[in-house]
């Protein structure tokens, strides 16, 4: 019996850590296909990257590839929806690009005057 409980806890703490790139990339908006691999792969990449995290982002890697391959039909599923719909990053840039298209100011989107202030 006691081998079944030592079983049962390495596999429920292998699936814990499979793919921990993967799983963050799918807690938020769409990031299109094989987003946890595209992660690892940038990060290590990356020169800001730490000596430290590249083993664990080299133990990720498969992990997060295999989830991204179970999780490929729910990407597909996702891939028509509207990505700035989800993510606030991405609705407030797409915010900021129409303020700007719309006042032609890099600022908050409002048009500055031509006159100093306090005249």
């Amino acid at each position: 019996m006691k081998p079944l409980k030592k079983m049962i806890a390495t596999g429920c703490l292998l699936l814990s850590a499979n793919g921990c790139s993967s799983v963050a990339s799918h807690t938020g908006a769409d990031q299109g296909y094989y987003s946890g691999t595209r992660a690892n792969v940038g990060m290590m990449k990356s020169e800001d990257t730490s000596w430290a995290m590249m083993p664990l982002l080299a133990i990720d890697l498969p992990l997060s590839a295999a989830m991204d391959t179970i999780l490929l039909p729910y990407d597909y599923l996702r891939s028509g929806s509207d990505k700035t719909a989800a993510s606030p990053k991405a609705r407030i840039q797409h915010e900021e690009d129409q303020n700007l298209a719309a006042s032609g100011n890099p600022g908050q989107g409002m048009a500055t005057s031509s006159a100093p202030a306090g005249l």
